[in-house]
């Protein structure tokens, strides 16, 4: 190859790179740009989606008491119920602009002060399931889809595939009934016993009991998404050819399916878990308001009751922000450990 050659063909590889972080930058500005868009729709309808629902917050709060209509005016008042609807909404958007959620019709505390009250209760339950989950569905799905066609093969993914198909209330009320009603192995809801004193060891044992129905039925319906999604990519690779490879090589079926044909099966199943972790925590609220577990879930529920519109905002913004920066993630993570998405 001659020295002009040689020349030329440097420039070429500088100018390449900066191709590579402009593309880079791109990628993760658009993905800002629709995570963002979404955010703002989030706003949007945290705010109007709310107001068509049926039930006058005044009327709910002086449910049973002696209640004039002077009093229940000023309460309107008081809320900013008797200002036209865009004057609630510039209201609205001021607050959260400021960081700030409104004041909680029911609790009359701030809707901010509220979750993150319930946050801590939330994230240990979806985490704890969440963790089990991925586990548990990793674990099972490479293992029916190395034996596939056998008997564990056909047995895990029915009951899976069953179990997911469970409605999340159902399923939590049958082992409330089962587990807590008939052979009362485990506390039939609520965090921790009602004036209990405990501290310490007994204190954090009474919440790991009051944890296990709802932790469960929320794996039970979970891990199915891991095992399926993790069996189908490891099929895919079991034709490869260096799996021909490895066995050439003399390596153990286990050694084969552990070091080579996992790891690459992994990238499917690894941003499902940040897409579905989002979901996961918004899931909750059917399964805290089974269980009377104190998060965020059964707040929305009780919200919905009155219903309270500082607190139905407040958390279905919080939901749906968990929920996008998940899937920003996931797209983010996606391009990282894909190498045909870094090329493209």
């Amino acid at each position: 190859m001659s020295a002009s050659q040689l020349v030329g063909a440097e420039p070429s590889k500088e100018i390449d790179e900066p191709g590579r972080g402009t593309s880079w930058l791109r990628y993760v500005g658009l993905k800002a740009g629709g995570a963002l868009f979404s955010m703002i729709m989030v706003v949007l309808l945290g705010f109007f989606a709310f107001r068509i629902l049926p039930g006058d917050p005044v009327r709910s709060l002086a449910d049973g008491r002696q209640v004039t209509a002077t009093q229940m005016d000023i309460l309107r008042k008081q809320y900013g119920l008797d200002q036209p609807v865009i004057a609630q909404f510039w209201r609205y958007l001021t607050d959260l602009m400021q960081g700030k959620l409104g004041d909680s019709y029911t609790y009359n505390r701030p809707v901010m002060e509220l979750i993150l009250d319930r946050l801590g209760p939330t994230l240990l339950l979806t985490g704890t399931a969440a963790a089990l989950s991925v586990v548990l569905g990793l674990w099972l799905g490479q293992r029916a889809a190395w034996r596939r066609g056998s008997m564990f093969d056909k047995a895990h993914t029915g009951i899976a595939l069953t179990l997911w198909s469970v409605p999340t209330f159902w399923l939590g009320l049958l082992m409330l009934l089962v587990f807590g009603g008939m052979l009362h192995w485990f506390p039939t809801g609520g965090m921790a016993t009602a004036g209990s004193s405990a501290t310490g060891l007994a204190y954090i044992w009474d919440i790991a009991r009051h944890l296990v129905l709802p932790m469960l039925t929320m794996v039970a319906v979970v891990y199915a998404q891991y095992l399926m999604v993790m069996r189908a990519s490891l099929l895919e690779e079991m034709s490869a050819d260096y799996l021909v490879t490895a066995r050439a090589k003399g390596l153990r079926e286990d050694d084969v399916r552990r070091k080579h044909a996992v790891p690459n099966a992994l990238l499917p199943t690894v941003t499902l878990i940040f897409l579905t972790l989002g979901g996961l925590i918004g899931g909750a609220v059917t399964v805290e308001t089974v269980f009377s577990w104190p998060g965020l879930g059964y707040l929305t529920f009780q919200a919905l009751s009155a219903p309270d519109f500082p607190l139905l905002q407040g958390t279905f913004v919080v939901f749906s922000s968990i929920v996008i920066i998940m899937n920003f993630f996931a797209d983010i993570l996606y391009r990282i450990l894909d190498p045909r998405l870094r090329t493209a």
